[in-house]
């Protein structure tokens, strides 16, 4: 690493410091998600506990403890995986992204800590993603409601939690279902191109494909960016915790597009790669997620290859700090102008969680002191 650049994320990893410690005093026991008057001040513990987000905040504090030591973020990360028990024994709320919520709660704290009550939880939210697996299509159900047949690319992130499961286990079918996921997800959601469909809708008693709707882009055949971004990191770690090739040529393909789409606009993402020039809408998770699975493809290829995702993966980051983060240690969240979904009325450019997750991961990533949550 050239040492300018080292002395510039040397100089962002201290102010992510000071300003997660003030945010773990002011927020205490609560799980926050966005803003409000730049105060986390909705609890989504009451809001909502089974909420996909609830993980990323305690999973941001679990990186900083590993990456300082400092007892406080230990402290705080636990609130949270304490508070899903509740949604386990409530159960109905939960669906596929129990992986974003158990791998950044009690996983981490089993990884860092050895807690065995950690290890307990994380392998009931193994169960359940694993439960929701469809042998007809060869997929992990998405959402609850009446939809079964739907699957995702989100639940490429998911997946990891399967694969943990297999490994402390040694048990292969949680592996089996994340490998079948993937199998189905490169068929149907992975266009020649290197985008994305984020749904495909198939008859859950015979697999069949019958549908590929828009989801949370511009529409039916654009290119939500962060479902590129899920793609992307997901299909790189399925290569991390299988070594199969086309997980990695996969990610490769999607990341190759996603390059491409940043590239364009400064290196921080559009909502959709294939929106209409007008209304601008960029979506920094995206970014700061991509970033993180760049840097994961990074780890994976040769040195003639390594360059490209790195490089690309700090000018994004570098990029986001420039761009879009508020450091101000008396407000909550850094980095701001999220977006959740193309069109979504009082959910344009907003400061998420897990924007803030995934850009704190590639910081530390870059330094050398994070550890593999996923």
């Amino acid at each position: 690493m050239e040492e300018g650049l080292d002395i510039r994320l040397r100089g962002i990893f201290e102010r992510i410091d000071k300003k997660l410690e003030a945010e773990c005093w002011r927020v205490g026991e609560r799980i926050p998600y966005t803003t409000r008057n730049g105060l986390y001040e909705t609890d989504m513990r009451e809001e909502n506990l089974a909420w996909w987000t609830n993980g990323f905040w305690a999973g941001m504090l679990w990186q900083m403890y590993h990456a300082t030591g400092n007892e406080e973020y230990c402290r705080t990360a636990r609130y949270s995986e304490e508070a899903f028990d509740k949604a386990l024994e409530e159960f109905e709320g939960l669906h596929h992204d129990v992986g974003f919520q158990f791998l950044h709660t009690a996983v981490a704290d089993y990884r860092l800590t050895g807690s065995k009550r950690s290890r307990i939880r994380g392998l009931h939210g193994a169960a359940l993603l694993a439960g929701r697996f469809n042998g007809n299509g060869n997929y992990i159900r998405a959402w609850n409601k009446d939809l079964p047949g739907w699957l995702i690319v989100d639940c490429l992130m998911n997946i990891p939690l399967l694969y943990w499961a297999a490994e402390e286990t040694g048990d292969p079918r949680f592996a089996y279902v994340a490998d079948q996921h993937a199998h189905t997800a490169i068929r149907l959601l992975v266009r020649e191109d290197g985008s994305c469909n984020h749904i495909a809708v198939c008859d859950p008693a015979t697999g069949e494909l019958l549908e590929l709707p828009g989801g949370q882009g511009y529409g039916a055949g654009s290119s939500w960016s962060r479902g590129q971004a899920w793609a992307l990191y997901g299909f790189a770690l399925a290569y991390r915790h299988t070594g199969k090739k086309e997980y990695l040529d996969t990610a490769k393909k999607v990341a190759h597009y996603f390059i491409a789409n940043v590239a364009a606009t400064g290196y921080v993402s559009l909502c959709d790669f294939r929106a209409p020039k007008e209304p601008v809408y960029w979506d920094t998770t995206a970014a700061a997620c991509g970033a993180c699975g760049l840097l994961e493809i990074s780890e994976a290829v040769g040195e003639l290859e390594k360059a490209l995702y790195y490089d690309s993966a700090v000018k994004i980051l570098i990029a986001l700090e420039e761009k879009h983060c508020d450091w101000d240690v008396h407000k909550d969240s850094i980095v701001q102008d999220g977006t959740e979904a193309y069109g979504r009325e009082n959910g344009i450019h907003i400061p998420i969680i897990y924007g803030d997750y995934f850009f704190v991961e590639g910081i530390l990533r870059l330094l050398g002191k994070s550890f593999m949550i996923w």
